[in-house]
This record gives C-alpha cells, sequence and structure tokens, in this order.
C-alpha cells in the first residue's frame, strides 16, 4: 500500500469523498455532521492523503491545521469492502508522523457517539487518544465524541 498527498482533483477521490458525506448525512442530523467537503478539504490549512493499494483506492484522511501547535484529523474513510483491514492504523501512522514532522504537539479530532462510530472510537483509543470537551468551535452535542493526544 502507499500513501500520497492527493490535491482532491481526480474524480475517483471526488466520488468517494461524496460516499463519505452521503453516509454521514444519513447517520447524523444534519446541524451534527462535521465533514468536510472537497472544497473546504481544498483550502491551504488541509493536507489530505489518499491511501491506495495498487491502483485502488481504498481510504482517505486530512490533517487541518488549527494553529501552530494544533490540529484536527478529518475525513478518515476506508472502502466498506476493506474495513477492519488495517488500512486506517497503517494511515493514522502516518498523519501522526506527518504531524510530528509538521511540529504540531496535539491533535484532536471529532466523530460520531452512535454505534456505528465505535470502531473508530476503538481505534484512535488505540493510537492513545483521550476523550475531551468540544474544541476549536465545536459544541458539546449528543451525536459527537470529541478525543484528542499530544505528540
Amino acid at each position: 500500500m502507499k500513501i500520497v498527498v492527493d490535491d482532491l482533483s481526480g474524480p475517483e477521490i471526488a466520488a468517494f469523498l461524496g460516499e463519505h458525506l452521503e453516509e454521514m448525512r444519513s447517520l447524523s442530523p444534519l446541524e451534527s455532521k462535521h465533514a468536510l467537503d472537497l472544497d473546504d478539504l481544498r483550502k491551504p490549512d488541509v493536507t489530505f492523503w489518499s491511501v491506495y493499494d495498487g491502483t485502488e483506492l481504498v481510504g482517505c484522511g486530512a490533517l487541518k491545521a488549527l494553529d501552530t501547535e494544533h490540529a484536527e484529523l478529518k475525513s478518515m474513510r476506508t472502502t466498506t469492502a476493506r474495513k477492519r483491514g488495517g488500512i486506517a492504523s497503517f494511515l493514522l501512522e502516518h498523519v501522526l508522523a506527518e504531524a510530528r514532522r509538521m511540529r504540531f504537539s496535539r491533535i484532536s479530532l471529532e466523530t460520531g457517539s452512535a454505534e456505528f462510530f465505535r470502531p473508530a472510537r476503538r481505534l484512535y483509543e488505540k493510537f492513545g487518544f483521550t476523550y475531551c470537551e468540544p474544541f476549536a468551535g465545536y459544541r458539546p452535542d449528543p451525536h459527537s465524541a470529541f478525543m484528542t493526544r499530544t505528540l
């Protein structure tokens, strides 16, 4: 597998992220959906990675700078057919290493609190994330779980 910085110009990643947004809309009320769309992911404060197995797009993730020391993990997704196959761990290791290289000292995230998101929360716990209060303008929300870790 390989991880590449993606400029989000290709149709394959656009469709992949479109599926992600639709899935998030189906699982959370609109006011609790915090997934970024393509335009927001293309902003200069975001670094976006795609994961390929050969030529097949199998996952993605992003890091959004909140300030010079704090970043937010965004858009973590694995194809349905490859979930629980190690792709998310492979990508998260890479993102954390890149965050250190970029000199961030803290990474935070928002994910869903529903049962559907339990595997994601377990993954983040495995990588040292702990639950925290809302950050960066988020508000308390029964549909959200907030997590953070220092690097």
